[in-house]
């Protein structure tokens, strides 16, 4: 009996080696030395090690093109990786989707997904482009909105006209162009404030200062600074300090991004509004990946594109909170009770319903 229940182990050994973590490759459109980005990276890669699964992340440092080379080499490579993950950054994923059929590598789309005009055309070739596996985003255009308006609500309270400026991300970034319409749809509410202009920051702290030491001279009165990202508010904010305008108090910064410095900043009232959260799209992006690899269908609800509402207000205690969560690798997050490997057939994703508080 011993003989055989020695053979029975042995014989269980190689099919438990056989077993591979499932391989994912996330092509960041961002820079390694972005806090947003590398933050988000980091994300991901909790959630990677959590789900034992394998992730490599490469960088474009803001280069199409090098996306597209990267792209280029993994899928035509000898070892390619069970998924990859893109961003419709300045519109490249067509060309990537197109790269990877017939690879057998699946592709997931998450931050910016195709455009209406992208979509159509690729359906209308379907033997040219691969299928997307998914795509999660998240609510950008309603984050835009209600930043201006919490905006708003933190003026005084009298009938005078309010000069607002805004700066946006790039044209040819959905995410950037859905959270601007968001904003323009909130001063549809306000008919006292004056949108003097929107300027394209291309997410640049640097790019921003520049932009608004002009801005601030050619509008002195201007009381709102809206942002589509931290970088550029703070670059905004730079300008507006050196003319004079104490940020918090005369003028109202809002901005986008949970990084450590604006967390800060949300704190100690210098930045009156604070969309954050939507770093964590990527790790959400994970978990849906691993149970693909489980054989769990991500689209057993018919739906493939999904929208994540991560993106929310942080107010000064949940500014705190997130800054002593970044403190730990992994977020504090077990990331294995999202999945839904095991779940009810009806079981719906936690993160699709509402925002998590980390």
């Amino acid at each position: 009996m011993l003989k055989a229940l020695c053979q029975s182990l042995c014989l269980s050994l190689p099919l438990a080696a056989n077993v591979q973590a499932a391989s994912v490759v996330f092509l960041n459109p961002g820079s390694s030395s972005e806090v947003f980005w590398s933050s988000y990276s980091r994300f991901m890669q909790a959630a990677a090690q959590d789900l034992g699964m394998s992730l490599k992340v490469e960088y474009s440092e803001r280069s199409p093109e090098r996306t597209l080379s990267q792209a280029r080499d993994i899928l035509q490579g000898p070892k390619r990786p069970d998924y990859l993950v893109l961003v419709n950054e300045q519109y490249i994923a067509p060309e990537i989707i197109r790269l990877s059929q017939g690879t057998g590598v699946k592709l997931f789309l998450v931050n910016n997904g195709l455009t209406a005009s992208q979509a159509r055309s690729i359906q209308a070739q379907p033997g040219k482009y691969a299928q997307v596996l998914g795509t999660l985003t998240v609510n950008d255009e309603q984050a835009g909105y209600q930043m201006l308006r919490e905006m708003v609500a933190l003026l005084p309270k009298d009938n005078g006209p309010v000069d607002l400026v805004a700066f946006v991300g790039v044209k040819t970034t959905p995410a950037s162009l859905l959270r601007e319409q968001g904003m323009r749809r909130a001063l549809a509410d306000f008919p006292q404030v004056r949108l003097r202009q929107v300027v394209y920051g291309g997410w640049s702290r640097e790019r921003a200062y520049e932009q608004a030491g002009m801005l601030v001279q050619r509008y002195p009165d201007t009381r709102l600074v809206w942002s589509a990202n931290d970088e550029m508010a703070f670059g905004a904010m730079r300008a507006f300090e050196e003319a004079g305008r104490v940020p918090g108090r005369e003028v109202v910064f809002s901005a986008v991004n949970s990084s450590p410095e604006a967390l800060r900043a949300r704190i100690d009232g210098r930045l009156g509004v604070l969309m954050g959260g939507h770093f964590s799209l990527g790790g959400w992006a994970m978990v849906m990946l691993h149970d693909d690899a489980h054989g769990v269908s991500l689209a057993r609800d018919g739906v493939r594109e999904h929208q994540v509402p991560v993106l929310q207000s942080v107010d000064g205690a949940k500014a705190q909170r997130w800054l002593k969560l970044l403190e730990h690798s992994d977020y504090g997050i077990d990331f294995k009770r999202y999945s839904a490997e095991g779940k009810p057939s009806d079981f719906r994703y936690p993160f699709f319903a509402s925002p998590v508080d980390y």
